[in-house]
């Protein structure tokens, strides 16, 4: 173990995105796998055994990963008391996540967690760390809640909104009035392959249970304002969306229509979403795109294919930007859905967090 490395857990580690942390923080500077949890019927195991025929990364399991012994995620104590924090992704009921979670922050452990569970919690953070940096400050307020020193959770929003979102987040201040969108989605979003899901082979299907509504409403949480003690949500603009499940492994893509009350000109768009940069970029954080937002002018991109691994699956990539007779821009854009969109816009939070001074070593 590095002295200068945070110690990490992930509970939750067999599951599809746990592999994904696991694969993110093989070599991460700031951070190290010291912990993996998972359900009852993993733990005891050796991890290499834990997930024997259902490891999904293109890479292998780490050597020193694929000997840990995976503990009980339910056994808070011996968890808590071997890491500085945890990343959580379990696949459990959602009451069930939130009361874990819960427990884990009340003994000390800071949860950094891919779950939906604590999304709507007045004073827990969803953050999309480019673009509401600032309610990093919320956890004040919710340590106090807690009557915790150390522990608090901080969530990521939906996979499926990062891909649109940071497009629509530069252009904020020309009003936006409404958002017309309809995302495609990958099937490794639902924790499947094609060897896991053939039923997905050669087929498309119209409807991801819960999706839409998170798609509508979690934007205006990632843009709404911190009044006394809690966020509030942002009113407009008025979103609404479709969701569909297409036959592609990873990245989730977005045809986007919006709706100002200031229309700007194109080349303005262009260079807004050229010219951003958050709070990460400013920091230089180890898991941080250095283009955030990269336009791509050939008509036939962005492609899934072709363009969710950019910036080592950290950044968003948009095209097709062109005026609507309905409404008055549409666009296309992408992003990878267990990288940016799951595991690795964790760990940009957990590193942002770091940088801020709310993880820190036991």
């Amino acid at each position: 173990m590095s002295s200068n490395k945070l110690r990490v857990g992930i509970v939750g580690a067999t599951g599809m995105v746990g592999q994904r942390f696991i694969s993110l923080l093989a070599d991460h500077p700031w951070f190290e796998v010291v912990t993996v949890a998972a359900s009852e019927r993993s733990a005891g195991k050796v991890y290499a055994d834990a997930v024997a025929g259902r490891w999904a990364m293109k890479t292998a399991i780490p050597e020193k990963i694929s000997k840990l012994v995976v503990k009980n995620a339910s056994s808070i104590k011996e968890v808590a008391d071997s890491v500085d924090f945890i990343f959580c992704a379990v696949d459990m009921k959602k009451d069930e996540i939130k009361a874990l979670e819960y427990e884990y922050a009340k003994a000390e452990v800071p949860v950094i967690s891919n779950n939906s569970a604590h999304r709507w919690t007045e004073d827990v953070p969803m953050l999309l760390p480019e673009l509401n940096d600032l309610h990093i400050k919320i956890i004040d307020a919710q340590k106090k809640r807690l009557g915790t020193k150390n522990g608090f959770i901080a969530v990521k929003p939906n996979c499926s909104i990062q891909s649109y979102v940071p497009a629509l987040h530069p252009l904020l201040d020309f009003g936006i009035k409404e958002v017309v969108v309809c995302t495609y989605q990958a099937i490794s979003g639902a924790g499947k392959t094609f060897e896991t899901w053939p039923e997905m082979i050669d087929n498309v299907i119209p409807y991801i249970g819960g999706e839409e509504e998170k798609s509508e409403k979690e934007p205006l949480k990632v843009w709404g304002k911190i009044e006394g003690g809690k966020i509030v949500s942002a009113v407009k603009p008025v979103i609404t969306a479709q969701c569909i499940r297409v036959p592609v492994t990873d990245g989730h893509m977005a045809a986007a229509f919006v709706k100002f009350e200031k229309k700007p000109g194109k080349e303005e768009i262009l260079k807004r979403w050229k010219e951003f940069k958050g709070k990460p970029q400013k920091l230089d954080l180890p898991s941080a795109p250095k283009q955030f937002i990269k336009y791509f002018e050939e008509d036939n991109r962005p492609q899934t294919k072709l363009e969710r691994d950019i910036e080592n699956g950290m950044g968003i990539a948009v095209g097709r930007l062109r005026e609507d007779h309905a409404y008055d821009y549409k666009f296309v854009s992408l992003s990878h859905n267990t990288i940016r969109g799951a595991a690795g816009g964790a760990v940009l939070i957990a590193e942002l967090l770091k940088a801020e001074g709310y993880l820190r070593s036991k």
